[in-house]
């Protein structure tokens, strides 16, 4: 997956360079950045672990649905695919983001609630069947980080449009997701039993903590990672409103008197 990604956009990027396009250093660095926290999350210390220890699968879990998806959307590879990618394959970009799912997904509500859901696995019995098994470890691989791409790229893609007052709401709800979303790495941390049943105590090295302990910990990053990590959604919903309020101020200000007496005169009949 990693070389795929690192061929991809660096194949766009070559075209877009080719075709006079000026694509910002900083938007590749993102995206090298986004290859290296996959890498991590893979071969390091979360992922050889991931399947012992409940704040190592955690803490994989949430580089692959949140840290990656961030740095992989602000390297905006749908923007380069538009840009230096083949006719075909930008068209169908094109038409995937102004499709009814991307629609439904690129709002700040759908992605904290998505988190919300997938966090709360990890208060029940499920939680140690997926951390123990290597087909759901393949799968979160593979869809996590996808689906964290999916929810947050819709965000930062320039070509979806929404008005600024369905921006407004976006805003609002975000800030009480923002306090739902650690109400699983509360309950984990604040719960003396082990929620997922497995309560094996660890053998092997000697720093492995004990069920409870783990738990705990798990709880702790899983609580600190939910407040953080809606700090780009909400970064990413202030540039959108940027956007929108100067899309709006200047389709305003190309309008002519004629037309937007036009405009007011109309307004003030619905209301009346």
């Amino acid at each position: 997956m990693i070389c795929v990604g690192a061929v991809a956009y660096g194949w766009w990027l070559v075209g877009a360079v080719r075709r006079g396009a000026r694509w910002p250093w900083w938007r590749t660095s993102a995206f090298v950045v986004a290859l290296g926290l996959f890498g991590v999350a893979q071969f390091g210390i979360v992922g050889v672990d991931a399947e012992r220890l409940r704040w190592a699968f955690v803490l994989r879990l949430a580089v692959l649905f949140f840290a990656v998806p961030t740095f992989a959307a602000l390297g905006a590879p749908v923007s380069l695919l538009r840009t230096g990618g083949p006719d075909r394959l930008a068209q169908a970009a094109t038409t995937a983001l102004r499709s009814r799912p991307v629609r439904v997904l690129g709002n700040a509500i759908v992605s904290p609630l998505v988190a919300l859901a997938m966090f709360c696995v990890l208060l029940t019995p499920l939680s140690a069947a997926i951390r123990t098994s290597p087909v759901w470890a393949v799968a979160i691989t593979v869809l996590v980080p996808v689906l964290g791409f999916g929810l947050l790229a819709p965000l930062s893609e320039p070509g979806i449009l929404r008005s600024s007052t369905f921006v407004t709401v976006e805003f609002l709800l975000a800030f009480v997701e923002l306090m739902l979303d650690a109400i699983p790495g509360i309950v984990l941390r604040i719960t003396n039993h082990v929620l997922d049943g497995a309560t094996t105590v660890l053998v092997g090295k000697a720093w492995y903590p004990s069920p409870l302990q783990d738990q705990h910990l798990a709880g702790d990053l899983l609580w600190f990672i939910a407040e953080v990590a809606d700090i780009p959604v909400l970064i990413s919903l202030f540039v959108r409103w940027q956007r929108t309020d100067r899309r709006e101020a200047r389709a305003v200000d190309d309008l002519t008197d004629e037309e937007m007496m036009a405009l007011t005169r109309a307004h003030l009949e619905r209301r009346g």
